[in-house]
């Protein structure tokens, strides 16, 4: 058989912009898809694997238009081609990025109980009681978690459990309105009691370090306000904790450049995550801003 029909590659001249939005049931996939549905994307919803290809060689016909693809375990049979098909248009030119969408597992089994929506692997839809109920619940989510877990890790994760939809949406803006192929900075500041983010490359605990919380004046600030700035600068430990921090990236960022990494996010946790942590993000990300490609969030702050 002639090999003329075998499909061409993408045409390394067109520039296609590809977002692939992925990640766990209930994780904040629609919401990330209305996101980059207003801010100019081409949006498909739940493409198989096996049309991917096909599907972007249509759209260099069409001309160059920015393109954000969901693919979750509702495509459970194509999956296994995805982490190939990441490697085959990298090497064809197609500037892909993958978004994955997670959130810890109590967060995703209290979101379905809340809107009653069916989880896509659960097979017995009808249980005889609450606690069958839970525990369907509960290992279709686990099943999803080993599914995606090689997906998982060669994307850019967003850790969605104490993100409100509009907190969600302004994130994923801000990552996609990122380009080139150099390693975009992430600081983030949250707050211990509210737990660790999962999307964390790096975590710091500046829990030691002196709190402008018990000053009555400085309470009702946060770490973006002069006064609780003026207060953490004048104190020895935080500069020295700054200067350490800004010292291991300093360090070791070319080499997770050099790996090829897209996104490193680095959390600073406080107990409340309104001062100190939140200080030091902004002073971290104005200390690295000649690395070009930087974002700051606050976890608790961009959630009032």
């Amino acid at each position: 058989m002639s090999s003329s029909n075998a499909a061409p590659p993408l045409d390394p001249a067109v520039k296609s912009n590809v977002v692939l939005v992925t990640g766990m049931s209930g994780g904040g996939k629609s919401e990330a898809m209305h996101a980059l549905e207003d801010a100019g994307f081409f949006c498909v919803d739940n493409l198989p694997a096996d049309l991917l290809m096909d599907f972007l060689r249509l759209e260099q016909q069409r001309g160059e238009r920015r393109v954000a693809i969901a693919v979750d375990v509702r495509s459970v049979g194509s999956l296994p081609l995805l982490l190939p098909l990441f490697k085959q248009l990298r090497t064809e030119g197609v500037a892909i990025r993958s978004i994955f969408f997670d959130a810890n597992t109590e967060t995703l089994m209290r979101r379905f109980s809340e809107t009653r929506r069916p989880h896509p692997l659960r097979h017995d839809q009808s249980p005889s009681s609450q606690d069958d109920s839970h525990r369907a619940l509960l290992e279709a989510i686990t099943l999803e978690r080993e599914l995606l877990g090689a997906l998982r890790i060669e994307s850019t994760v967003l850790d969605t459990s104490q993100l409100r939809p509009a907190q969600l949406r302004a994130w994923v803006r801000d990552l996609v309105v990122v380009e080139g192929n150099s390693l975009t900075l992430v600081f983030e500041s949250f707050a211990f009691k509210h737990g660790v983010p999962s999307d964390a490359d790096f975590v710091f605990d500046v829990r030691v370090l002196p709190n402008p919380y018990y000053d009555r004046a400085m309470r009702p600030l946060n770490g973006r306000d002069q006064p609780v700035a003026d207060y953490l600068a004048a104190q020895p430990e935080v500069g020295l904790m700054l200067s350490q921090i800004g010292a291991f990236l300093t360090q070791w960022l070319p080499k997770f450049a050099a790996d090829q990494r897209s996104y490193l996010t680095v959390a600073i946790g406080c107990t409340g995550g309104q001062h100190r942590s939140v200080y030091l993000v902004e002073a971290l990300a104005r200390q690295f801003a000649h690395h070009g490609q930087v974002l700051k969030r606050h976890r608790e702050l961009d959630a009032k």
